[in-house]
């Protein structure tokens, strides 16, 4: 929740404060003025930084400039309200010596009658879908925003989300809007390269490195000088090429195999998961610093069950498709159809959604409307309505 600054006194709290602002001397004077009311204070140097941190710590109160120098500050307490919270946002404004607001509010702890809330931030206007995107959910339009928020900074984003949400769609939607769409998109699953490959895959390697390399070759991240490397399924790399690939991120640079010398390369990293890699994290079973690394603004996809006013207008867009592959006119849905499609559980998301519309195209067999009869489900006893 957002509400002014506190300036009077209020009691020590035990959770911390995190205060966000590129302004040194607007954080110090924040600092000052909490006297020591809350521990830990930390400070943030920007919206990422700030959103990282979080991640980190038990936090009661995030100061929060509204011109940050990475990302849009409503962005990140729409992100705030979502990941955490019981976090309280305190809007400060770096061009003034005071916070937004009015100065006789103040800031109490939990259950205190000083805690004086306010609205969230005004609704931004409706977004377009992405490239390649189909729906106009709130669910989609908050993913829509963020990726537009994002796309023209070089941060690291972490796209997560359960299988067939569109994660890769999101991936290329942030390069093709971004300053590095005319450089190469290189997408890296990292699930599919067997361990004993990964860094040579990755970094390249020169001739004679190891048995079998009678040529040198550039590696996936080199060939993406420029552009944008998406690394799906970032969760199965395996701990040794994490410490790697954290270094990477680092110092910019990589060292093929069968070589000293490193190579600076400008790359852009995206990066997806389909699991809970926080949790991962917390469990030691993947790097907590390559976590946070990666994590510095994450998108999180909603399922498909989330945002079922995209249902029909998906399963049309795949009529359309496979009609338009055909040379036939686009097939129609019944009614029944519809009831049936807004109604499945669709635990496989878009992914099945495309799956179930293209068998249905098929069964109908070029008639005009596709019949809930057409409809086979990979989970028919699924259906919620």
């Amino acid at each position: 929740m957002m509400s002014a600054m506190p300036l009077t006194p209020v009691p020590a709290c035990a959770g911390g404060v995190l205060v966000a602002s590129a302004n040194s001397a607007l954080r110090q004077q924040v600092v000052e003025r909490l006297n020591g009311r809350f521990r830990p204070v930390q400070q943030a140097l920007g919206g990422a930084d700030a959103l990282a941190k979080l991640e980190k710590g038990d936090w009661q109160v995030l100061f929060l400039d509204r011109r940050l120098p990475d990302l849009d500050a409503e962005e990140v307490i729409v992100i705030i309200e979502r990941r955490f919270p019981g976090i309280q946002v305190v809007l400060l404004d770096s061009d003034q010596s005071r916070p937004a607001g009015d100065e006789d509010q103040s800031v109490a702890g939990p259950g205190e009658s000083a805690l004086v809330p306010s609205d969230r931030p005004p609704c931004a206007p409706s977004e377009e879908p992405l490239p390649g995107m189909i729906g106009t959910s709130q669910a989609m339009q908050r993913v829509y925003r963020m990726v537009r928020l994002i796309a023209r900074r070089s941060i690291t984003v972490l796209i997560t989300g359960a299988t067939g949400t569109g994660k890769e769609l999101v991936a290329r939607a942030l390069h093709e809007l971004s300053p590095r769409s005319a450089k190469p998109l290189v997408v890296v699953n990292c699930a599919a390269i067997p361990e004993a490959l990964v860094e040579s895959e990755l970094f390249g390697y020169t001739r004679g490195a190891f048995t079998g390399a009678v040529q040198s070759q550039l590696g996936r991240i080199p060939a993406a000088h420029g552009g944008t490397v998406f690394l799906d399924e970032v969760s199965e790399l395996p701990l040794s090429m994490q410490a790697k690939l954290l270094r990477f991120l680092e110092q910019k640079e990589i060292q093929r195999l069968g070589t000293p010398e490193a190579t600076r390369v400008d790359v852009r990293v995206l990066a997806a998961s389909n699991v809970d890699l926080a949790g991962r994290a917390a469990r030691g079973e993947f790097r907590q610093d390559l976590f946070y690394r990666l994590a510095a603004f994450p998108i999180e996809l909603p399922p498909l069950a989330e945002r079922r006013s995209d249902i029909v207008p998906l399963a049309e867009h795949f009529l359309a498709c496979m009609a338009a592959a055909m040379e036939m006119p686009k097939p129609t849905l019944g009614e029944e159809a519809v009831r049936l499609l807004e109604g499945y559980s669709w635990r496989g998301n878009v992914r099945e959604l495309q799956h179930v519309m293209e068998r249905a195209f098929i069964l109908g067999e070029g008639r005009d409307t596709v019949e809930a009869e057409h409809l086979c489900f990979s989970h028919p006893h699924q259906l919620v309505v």
